[in-house]
C-alpha cells in the first residue's frame, strides 16, 4: 500500500506539472496582460510615475520575455531578476491588479474557502445519506414521496434564488446581517470567541445553499443505488437466513451503494469552489472564487493561475483520499492490489 501511495504521489506531482503548463498557456493566450493594458491607460492620462512603476515589474516578472521563460519562472526553474523565486520556492506570484503579494491576497480567502466548502460537504452526507435511506426502504411511500419532491425542489432551485430567500429571511427572523461571514463591526477584527460565533451564524447560509444542490443529487443516486442492491440475491439470502434487518442493510447493501459516492469525493471538492462562484457574489462570501473570477476578468495572471492550481492540487488530493477510502470500504481493491 505504501508503495502504492508514493507511485501515486510521484504521478499527482507529474500531472500538476503538465497543468501548470496548459493553465498558464491558456491564461496567456488573450492579447496583452494586465500591466500592458494599464500603461496604455496611464499613457492615456500621462501619469508618467505610474508608467515607470508598471515598466519595472514588466522587468522584474520577466513579462517581456517569451512566454516558455516566462513559464519556466513562474514554476520557480528559471532565475528572474531576483532569482529563483516562483511556485516551487512558495512565491505565489505578484496580484498586479491589487499592488500586492498573491499571498496576501489569497491568503484568509484559501482557508474560508475550504472551510465552507468542507462544511457543505458534511452537511451533503449527513443529510443525504439517511435521507436515501429511507426513501430506498420506505419504497411508494408519502415518505419517500416526500424527499423525492425535496429533492427535486433543490435540483430546480437556482443557488442564487435561494441564497437571496435565505438572506432575507435570516435577517429578518433572526437579525443576521446580509453578506459576507462575520458582522461588518468584526470583518477587521482579531479572532475572539464573539467572531468565531458570528462565523459559524453567518455559516449556516452559504452551507445551505452550496449544498442543497448537492445533496438533491446524492438522494436520487443512492436510492437507486440502494434498491439496486437490495434486490440483489446475495441480500435477499441475508434476510433469508434470518440476518437482522438492520445488519443485513448496513453491511453489505449500504457499503456496495457508497463506492459511486466515494469515488466522487475527488471531484466534488473543486465542483464546490467552482460552481459556487454565483453564490459567492449574491453573499459577498470572501472566497477565491470572485477573486478568480475577477483575475480573470482583468488578466492578473498571476493570481488567476495560482487559484487554478489550487482547485487541480484540490482535485488530485481529493481523487487520493477517495482511492484510499475505497480500498478500506470495498475488500474488492484490496485484494486487486495485492
Amino acid at each position: 500500500m505504501i508503495a502504492q501511495i508514493l507511485r501515486r504521489v510521484v504521478t499527482m506531482a507529474v500531472t500538476l506539472l503538465v497543468i501548470s503548463a496548459l493553465v498558464f498557456v491558456i491564461i496567456k493566450l488573450p492579447p496583452g496582460d494586465y500591466l500592458t493594458n494599464r500603461i496604455m491607460e496611464l499613457r492615456a492620462t500621462g501619469d508618467a510615475s505610474s508608467v515607470a512603476k508598471a515598466e519595472l515589474l514588466i522587468k522584474q516578472y520577466g513579462l517581456d520575455r517569451p512566454v516558455w521563460q516566462q513559464y519556466l519562472m513562474w514554476i520557480g526553474v528559471l532565475p528572474g531578476s531576483v532569482g529563483f523565486s516562483g511556485l516551487l520556492q512558495g512565491d505565489w506570484g505578484w496580484s498586479f491588479e491589487y499592488d500586492k503579494p498573491v499571498a496576501d491576497v489569497v491568503g484568509d480567502a484559501l482557508w474560508l474557502t475550504l472551510l465552507i466548502n468542507l462544511t457543505a460537504v458534511v452537511f451533503v452526507h449527513l443529510v443525504a445519506i439517511p435521507a436515501a435511506i429511507y426513501s430506498a426502504t420506505h419504497r411508494n411511500t408519502f415518505g419517500d414521496a416526500v424527499v423525492t419532491l425535496l429533492g427535486y425542489v433543490g435540483l430546480a432551485v437556482p443557488g442564487f434564488l435561494l441564497a437571496l430567500i435565505l438572506l432575507f429571511y435570516a435577517n429578518r427572523w433572526f437579525g443576521l446581517s446580509i453578506g459576507g461571514l462575520y458582522d461588518s463591526a468584526l470583518t477587521n477584527q482579531p479572532w475572539t470567541w464573539e467572531k468565531l460565533r458570528s462565523l459559524i451564524a453567518h455559516l449556516i447560509v452559504p452551507t445551505l445553499v452550496i449544498g442543497l444542490g448537492g445533496t438533491a443529487a446524492m438522494i436520487r443516486r443512492m436510492r437507486a443505488n440502494l434498491l439496486d442492491e437490495l434486490a440483489k440475491p446475495y441480500t435477499v439470502t441475508a434476510r433469508a437466513k434470518g440476518l437482522p434487518p438492520l445488519q443485513a442493510l448496513l453491511k453489505y447493501p449500504f457499503r456496495m451503494s457508497l463506492n459511486p459516492f466515494v469515488a466522487d469525493i475527488g471531484n466534488l471538492l473543486p465542483h464546490l469552489v467552482s460552481g459556487s462562484v454565483l453564490v459567492s457574489l449574491v453573499l459577498s462570501l470572501p472566497t477565491v472564487g470572485p477573486l478568480l473570477l475577477e483575475a480573470l476578468r482583468s488578466q492578473d495572471q498571476f493570481m488567476a493561475g495560482f487559484i487554478l492550481m489550487f482547485v487541480a492540487a484540490l482535485t488530485l488530493v481529493g481523487m487520493l483520499i477517495s482511492d484510499l477510502i475505497l480500498v478500506w470500504l470495498d475488500p474488492r481493491i484490496r485484494m486487486g492490489l495485492r
